[in-house]
């Protein structure tokens, strides 16, 4: 198995599984925490935001790493 499989793998089993995580904790935060319930617009839109972030970093990461090639 080269490495661009195990890349390949990690992105098709990784990440959906990290999204579920991510899911389970961000309900489980909303359903015990009075903070956050008493502030949902805040902590919705700091949950949606995280992971919006990483992401537009690794794309530009990425996308910038290809273009020096």
């Amino acid at each position: 198995m080269n490495p661009d499989d195990k890349k390949f793998a990690l992105l098709v089993l990784g990440i959906p599984l990290v999204g579920l995580v991510y899911c389970g904790i961000g309900i489980t935060a909303m359903s015990s925490s009075m903070t956050i319930r008493q502030h949902p617009v805040i902590s919705g839109a700091i949950f949606i935001l995280l992971p919006f972030c990483i992401t537009v970093y690794t794309w530009i990461s990425a996308s910038a790493k290809a273009y020096k090639k």
